[in-house]
């Protein structure tokens, strides 16, 4: 089959080079070709133009045999995307985009195709859109995780370790913050969770679809806590106020019906992973999002 250029935006290969260096720019490099192998193994058409996140460049298609409309994704396997298939066959298209097929060996995905026009953050009502996010997580993180997927546990105990030199990179304030979002996090480590969490269930990874209202897209899979997946919904078109973020993380918790206490502590070892990849970063300071929904769960546990 005779397929018109693959065209990778500029966007994607500068994205590549900044987070994977050689191996991000090799893979930028090899798009076209790969792209090309599975739109003729797959007996797919491009359908429209490319579209790309910071990881990957996805290709609406349409299959030739029966007119099936999808996405061909292609994507740098690492750490966080490498259990994307397995999560979302786990799931079966409830409440998630459905995998209509993969290639293990490079990564590649062929998903049901949806409407990317359509985020749920174009809603216009920020509460709105966190009931739905709600909903959508609650029947997510039901499912218990498959086997092999990287784990809570083993997340926690590293963020532990890691956390007196981090602090030590801080001023004051900052590495106070940590280590107590770490004394928190020390409170629950014992019992990590076992259900199959998104990770990055925000208001751009949901889109609207025919066969449901709104579909989860873009799952970094992982076993644990639903503690541990609330961040992205409180800083979601973050608002400063803290009793928004209240407001917010409560409803999160009476959706998915968590002991609040727990949950805080795990939204506070959010806070502490991203404040250890700001360290590793270069950053001598934390994000001021998550220091004010830090400080906004502490002062009420205290």
């Amino acid at each position: 089959m005779i397929h018109g250029p693959i065209l990778v935006p500029e966007e994607l290969a500068q994205s590549q080079a900044r987070f994977n260096g050689d191996a991000g720019r090799a893979f930028v490099a090899g798009l076209p070709e790969l792209a090309a192998r599975w739109l003729d193994r797959w007996g797919l058409r491009q359908t429209g133009p490319s579209m790309y996140g910071a990881a990957s460049l996805v290709l609406p298609v349409t299959r030739t045999s029966d007119g099936t409309r999808a996405a061909l994704k292609m994507r740098l396997v690492d750490e966080e995307s490498a259990g994307e298939a397995a999560g979302l066959r786990m799931w079966g298209g409830r409440g998630s985009v459905r995998l209509l097929d993969e290639d293990p060996e490079t990564g590649t995905l062929l998903l049901e195709r949806l409407d990317e026009g359509r985020h749920l953050s174009t809603l216009g009502d920020t509460r709105q859109a966190t009931r739905i996010l709600a909903e959508l997580l609650a029947r997510l993180v039901a499912v218990p995780a498959p086997a092999g997927l990287r784990r809570l546990a083993d997340i926690a105990a590293a963020m532990l370790v890691d956390v007196p030199e981090a602090a030590g990179r801080l001023g004051e304030e900052d590495a106070r913050l940590l280590k107590d979002c770490a004394a928190a996090v020390r409170e629950v480590v014992g019992e990590p969770g076992d259900r199959l969490l998104h990770w990055d269930l925000h208001t751009d990874n949901i889109l609207a679809a025919d066969r449901e209202p709104w579909l989860a897209i873009d799952p970094k899979p992982l076993v644990g806590d639903p503690g541990f997946d609330l961040m992205p919904a409180l800083t979601s078109g973050f608002d400063p106020d803290p009793a928004e973020t209240l407001w917010r993380f409560d409803l999160l918790t009476e959706v998915l019906g968590l002991d609040r206490a727990r949950a805080a502590a795990w939204t506070l070892g959010r806070v502490l992973q991203n404040g250890l990849w700001a360290v590793e970063d270069g950053e001598d300071a934390l994000g001021e999002e998550q220091v004010s929904i830090a400080r906004t769960l502490l002062a009420r546990a205290s």
